[in-house]
């Protein structure tokens, strides 16, 4: 072998070694080194408008506290993109999966986790939805607790990436029969004998800016509990409890109004209908009776 032909053969040698090198110890030049699914993930400048859906005092709610059964149910989501607007949550030994029924069609894939971790899972953990004969998709998705702000990854049809939402799946939303009955205090657990009695009471929801009396005045007969609510403002014509609508009595200017009582220390939610806007309009609002308060009322 001449001399030169030997001189060509190393200078290949040398080029192959260094050409495999480069492809075992690292990226190409001009290439990244982000894994390809962390591209995925939006980051948190492309997640606009995220809010917290989580209210002070909330305590999670596991599914060992309900019948076995499928109810009706509303989910607060962290983003105004990602809307739920009807839900069923099917309850069995214990167990929580909610069917979600969206406002929109443009995910492709939910996943019960972080953006991040979803880009890391297998396809096969990726949860796709079933279009309906009307057009919308449903997603159904495994619930770990309600009341309690869950971390769902959703898959931008348009944008090609997971975007991470919040999602509260509320308790105070559900038929007070969803219920198992040493979940929930009930004027017979308490063992309310007939009487009057003085109740704390609190109300949330709407403006923030009507409020109630605390302590209200409480009323059991043959079991049953009322409470008499009188409101800071004049401006209600009725109520609604569990669907039964219940008329106002002005009381010196002020909306009063008696309301059953299903039970206590959970949101009871309510709808109060306001007058004092150009259109008449119901207003949601829930209803807290704290059991510990409970004080019989003397006379």
């Amino acid at each position: 072998m001449t001399e030169m032909r030997k001189k060509g053969m190393a200078l290949l040698l040398s080029a192959w070694m260094l050409l495999t090198a480069g492809c075992s110890q690292g990226t190409p030049a001009g290439t990244s080194s982000v894994p390809p699914e962390s591209s995925q993930v939006a980051s948190g400048s492309e997640m606009a408008g995220v809010t917290d859906v989580v209210e002070e005092g909330m305590v999670p709610v596991s599914g060992d506290s309900l019948k076995d059964g499928t109810y009706p149910i509303t989910v607060d989501s962290s983003s105004s993109m990602f809307r739920v607007v009807r839900c069923e949550l099917t309850v069995l030994n214990g167990e929580m999966t909610a069917e979600m029924t969206m406002g929109g069609t443009g995910y492709l894939w939910v996943f019960p986790g972080t953006g991040e971790e979803a880009a890391a899972a297998p396809e096969t953990d990726w949860i796709s939805y079933t279009q309906q004969a009307d057009g919308s998709h449903v997603f159904t998705v495994p619930v770990e607790a309600l009341d309690q702000g869950l971390p769902y990854a959703a898959f931008s049809k348009k944008k090609e990436k997971w975007y991470d939402r919040t999602l509260l799946f509320r308790a105070d939303s559900l038929p007070l029969d969803a219920w198992k009955e040493d979940a929930v205090a009930t004027p017979d657990s308490l063992g309310l004998e007939d009487g009057s009695y003085w109740v704390d009471v609190a109300l949330e929801g709407g403006s923030g800016r009507a409020g109630v009396d605390s302590p209200a005045k409480l009323t059991v007969r043959d079991g049953q509990a009322e409470a008499e609510l009188l409101w800071s403002s004049g401006n209600y014509d009725y109520m609604k409890v569990d669907g039964t609508q219940y008329d106002a009595e002005l009381v010196e200017g002020r909306s009063r109004f008696v309301v059953p009582v299903a039970c206590f220390d959970r949101a009871l939610p309510v709808q109060a209908n306001t007058t004092a806007m150009s259109t008449p309009h119901e207003i949601d609002y829930t209803l807290r009776f704290d059991s510990n308060s409970l004080k019989e009322a003397e006379g």
